[in-house]
């Protein structure tokens, strides 16, 4: 507490930018892994991606070591306007109160991300567009080919207009709104918990990192279904009116991936999900902490 929500609002922004700069690699193996095999039954579709390390490795070999950090200026935008948003509203929350009621925290945390996802969801589009996009040899998913950022969103725009930029939402929203409500409430408890049982001192890096690493391990349990259906909606091809051609929506998504995929194809990438947002999570909450020290 004691800071405004204005200046939340750029120290989220800040902290969640530093954190993405150190994951996306993570992040763009996390996406291969949960487009391979898309509502293929297990086992009859060929897997270039196997498991993190390889899969970094599958990167690497197809696009160099550059291919690792693809999407980063979509990423940066999307961390930077989502984050920023996100902390505002929670900070806007803490400083009306709301979050002292039970469950304040979690409610909260739930809106904060729901309207930062909203806002930030054309760059997330256009990041998943670019982190799929490979040589055809390993390529997973639909390929977009656009060439760069400006040109993804310019394409994007002529084709399906505004609403274009904000196809996937559905996906995005609850995605973040959990995460959020997972990480947020986590990291508050966690970090107050080692705090009162006198583990490191309130104003430890310590602390911060334990609350960070907790909150690190429910946002991957809680948040991994919802980030495959979110990737498979954003990246799918979608006919001349803006409809998906794989997903008819939200809905059908999850009960396509279940029937085709079985139910851990909603588990796709679990490894580099959480080991992407573990560190993603440990170091956004440790900047913004340290940051609103300051």
């Amino acid at each position: 507490g004691g800071v405004p929500p204005a200046v939340d609002l750029v120290l989220g922004a800040t902290a969640g930018c530093l954190a993405c700069v150190l994951t996306n690699p993570l992040e763009v193996v996390k996406t291969r892994l949960q487009l391979q095999g898309e509502l293929q039954p297990p086992g009859t579709y060929p897997r270039p991606y196997r498991g993190v390390l390889r899969a970094a490795g599958a990167v690497c070999r197809a696009d160099g070591l550059r291919g690792l950090q693809k999407g980063l200026a979509a990423g940066l935008l999307y961390q930077g306007v989502m984050n920023g948003v996100r902390f505002y509203c929670y900070s806007l929350a803490e400083k009306v109160g709301w979050t002292r009621y039970r469950g304040g925290t979690v409610a909260a945390g739930a809106v904060a991300g729901a309207v930062g996802a909203f806002v930030g969801s054309p760059a997330y589009l256009v990041k998943t567009h670019l982190q799929a996009q490979t040589l055809s040899t390993v390529a997973v998913g639909h390929q977009h080919n656009h060439e760069n950022i400006s040109a993804a969103f310019k394409s994007i725009y002529q084709q399906h207009g505004v609403a274009g930029l904000w196809r996937g939402v559905t996906g995005a929203v609850p995605r973040v709104a959990v995460g959020s409500a997972a990480q947020l409430a986590t990291f508050t408890s966690a970090k107050d918990w080692v705090c009162q049982h006198q583990w490191f001192g309130e104003d430890s890096w310590a602390a911060v990192l334990t609350g960070g690493m907790v909150s690190g391990v429910a946002v991957a349990v809680t948040m991994t279904p919802f980030d495959v259906i979110s990737t498979r909606l954003y990246n799918q091809p979608v006919d001349a009116d803006g409809t998906g051609k794989l997903y008819r929506g939200y809905l059908d998504c999850i009960l396509q991936i279940s029937s085709k995929e079985g139910l851990l194809g909603l588990y796709k990438g679990i490894g580099a999900v959480y080991l992407r947002l573990g560190p993603h999570t440990v170091l956004s909450l440790f900047f913004w902490d340290e940051l609103r020290k300051m």
